[in-house]
């Protein structure tokens, strides 16, 4: 380690869980996650010492890494769509019942589709992801959008139009009057959320799994304040959740719904997705898209 590169342990455990979070989301295998993690620190101190201190921002850097490891394991022949490989260790139950949903569903996709999907959801810098994934920054949208699309029709495709409004707006309700009680018995145990800051606001980095975590955090997202409201808005051809600070929407939320209970929810934080919401004379009951 160079001399001044000190960095506090919290920050070093919470940069690894990261990296970790970030290769067990592309694999669907924590043994192989934790081989891609340990391979992209290798990298990082093979790098001479005036090459690190180039590096601005060395988690984006690692992540970066992990992300091109991932896609070349993927591309190898012989491997499943998720890349599972044996590896030597293996998820916890917690994290395996909470994970399992989204993870099944995600080895179904193109590579290229989950990889700009996990990328998103883990919130990496503006251009990271499309450096990784060798497109656009509009084409990694599409390609979030299109993943997002596939991996909701295979929880919602029971819900009709009807039953998805009423738990939605029972939601609205909870959040309003910040009942974490009733939020929480309108969520699915195994409840996922996304949340997509676009790399430019602060926003959880990574899903959040479980009724109880995923209600809290929504309460504190949505917490009344001067100024702030919540209104129920079509989102994406479906009632959706729309916060706003003033005039400005700030943040736009669709939800799946399965089994008359929440089994996803999608916020969107990204001031570049959400400008279309804030632009005059935009129809925005038409099911404006707003995807991590």
């Amino acid at each position: 380690m160079d001399q001044g590169d000190a960095v506090p342990i919290a920050e070093l455990w919470e940069e690894r869980r990261y990296l970790l979070d970030v290769a067990h989301w592309m694999l669907g295998d924590q043994g192989a996650a934790e081989v891609v993690v340990d391979e992209a620190y290798q990298r990082w101190y093979g790098l001479s010492g005036a090459a690190r201190r180039q590096v601005a921002v060395p988690r984006s850097w690692l992540a970066k890494t992990v992300g091109g490891i991932c896609l070349g394991r993927l591309a190898l022949p012989g491997r499943g769509a998720a890349g599972h490989e044996t590896g030597h260790g293996r998820p916890s139950e917690a994290e395996e019942e909470a994970g399992r949903v989204v993870l099944t569903a995600l080895e179904s996709l193109p590579t290229a589709e989950r990889a700009a999907f996990v990328f998103r959801a883990f919130g990496m810098a503006p251009g990271t992801a499309a450096d990784i994934v060798g497109r656009t920054e509009p084409e990694v949208a599409e390609l979030a959008a299109r993943a997002r699309q596939s991996l909701q029709s295979r929880r919602t495709g029971s819900t009709t139009p009807q039953q998805h409004d009423t738990v939605v707006r029972a939601v609205h309700r909870a959040c309003l009057t910040e009942d974490g009680e009733l939020l929480t018995s309108l969520l699915c145990p195994d409840v996922t959320a996304f949340f997509d800051g676009g790399g430019k606001i602060r926003a959880l980095t990574g899903p959040l799994h479980g009724s109880r975590p995923v209600a809290d955090n929504l309460l504190t997202l949505l917490a009344r304040r001067p100024h702030t409201t919540l209104s129920t808005h079509s989102v994406n051809g479906r009632t959706g959740l729309v916060a706003r600070y003033g005039r400005q929407v700030t943040a736009v939320i669709s939800l799946d719904v399965a089994n008359n209970r929440v089994a996803q929810f999608w916020v969107v934080i990204d001031p570049d997705t959400l400008r279309p919401w804030n632009q005059p004379h935009t129809d925005r009951g038409t099911g404006t898209d707003a995807r991590p």
